[in-house]
């Protein structure tokens, strides 16, 4: 069932406000969002081809938790708890790399395979009833979809398929799963994280804060059909002089075949609870991952993903450098917000129509928080 688009006014809250201040700046509220939302959902820690070959690796930190994801022989992705099964060190430290056969503790040698295993523990065999068999590395649940790695850290949360079946079929005409990372950058914000996804949700700020950007499609112009729930989004339409959202206006590189006619002048936008956001243009596509590190701190990665049998003429950096600078301009906003929030003079305001999306993802935010 195709669900239908409602102009973003339209879908507006009524009396909505935003979140109290304390939302964004309580330490211990801070530590129950790790608990009751980052260690419970689904999370967004990169795509397939970060992790190419046999023994290619990631590590993925959230809170005090961190996490191996490594391609075994059989070229399957695993994920562990980065902890030894002996004395609990830290196995790998670099956020990414590559393995031998072997994902070894350098304190003690205690040594495991790829899949987990313990394959070797030095001056253990004297050891009584000691098994090598009873000490895996602690596995993480691990799903790949349309070529993107989420994980979660606890075996009591929604059945990955069943959570994302909104989504299903919703992307194919941009072959998420063929795209290729042509470049990354990270960011350091000095802001709460939902105000990095807050910000995103809404284009009301895009006249004042982005000038470029609100010459390229204007910001009454979103439709959504997802505004309520976990996932949070829809389209805005290109003006007619644009082709797509690059310095130039012009495409970055050849639209990426299967999208059809009616989408080669829009953009989507959509979030994705809690910590992924993913635009869909004609030519390419961009997608953040957030990740907290304090009431007002957090980390955003930026990724642009094109199709590579394009190659053959591209000008990747137009929609790079464009992004990137539309993306500073939102963190420097997203910045003074939280010197604001933490102001005892701050008192939560009411949502413009404009920002309908931002009162659903407050309220499924809540749920979450108070499960």
């Amino acid at each position: 069932m195709v669900k239908q688009y409602h102009k973003t006014a339209t879908t507006l809250i009524k009396g909505a406000k935003t979140l109290d201040g304390k939302y964004y700046s309580n330490e211990k509220i801070f530590n129950e969002e790790l608990k009751k939302i980052f260690y419970k959902n689904w999370l967004c820690v990169g795509r397939s081809d970060d992790i190419k070959s046999e023994g290619n690796y990631i590590t993925f930190q959230i809170g005090n938790e961190s996490v191996i994801i490594v391609r075994n022989e059989k070229n399957r992705l695993n994920s562990f708890f980065n902890v030894c099964r002996h004395r609990g060190t830290r196995i790998c430290i670099n956020e990414k790399g590559s393995l031998s056969k072997t994902i070894q503790c350098k304190y003690h040698g205690w040594t495991y395979n790829l899949d987990g295993n313990l394959v070797g523990a030095p001056n253990m065999d004297n050891v009584d009833e000691f098994n090598k068999s009873n000490y895996p590395l602690h596995n993480v649940l691990i799903k790949e979809w349309a070529g993107f790695i989420f994980i979660c850290l606890s075996d009591k949360t929604e059945n990955f398929d069943v959570f994302y079946k909104p989504l299903n079929n919703k992307f194919n005409e941009w072959q998420l799963s063929e795209l290729k990372t042509i470049k990354q950058k990270n960011y350091i914000i000095k802001a709460n994280w939902k105000l990095v996804i807050q910000n995103y949700n809404e284009c009301y700020h895009c006249p004042t804060i982005h000038p470029e950007l609100a010459k390229i499609h204007h910001f009454t112009s979103g439709e959504n059909d997802l505004y309520e729930g976990p996932f949070l989004g829809g389209f805005m339409t290109l003006n007619e002089d644009k082709k797509s959202i690059t310095k130039s206006g012009k495409f970055a590189s050849k639209p990426i075949p299967g999208v059809t006619k009616p989408n080669l002048n829009r953009v989507y936008y959509y979030s994705l609870f809690p910590n992924m956001l993913i635009s869909l243009h004609p030519d390419y596509v961009m997608y953040h991952t957030v990740v907290p590190f304090s009431p007002s701190e957090c980390k955003v990665t930026c990724s642009w993903l094109f199709f590579q049998e394009n190659n053959d003429k591209h000008n990747y950096n137009d929609a790079i450098e464009f992004w990137d600078k539309t993306n500073k301009q939102d963190w420097e906003i997203s910045e003074l917000s939280q010197l604001g929030i933490q102001s005892k003079k701050y008192t939560p305001g009411p949502y413009s129509s404009r920002e309908s999306l931002l009162s659903t993802f407050d309220n499924y935010y809540l749920s979450r928080l108070n499960k």
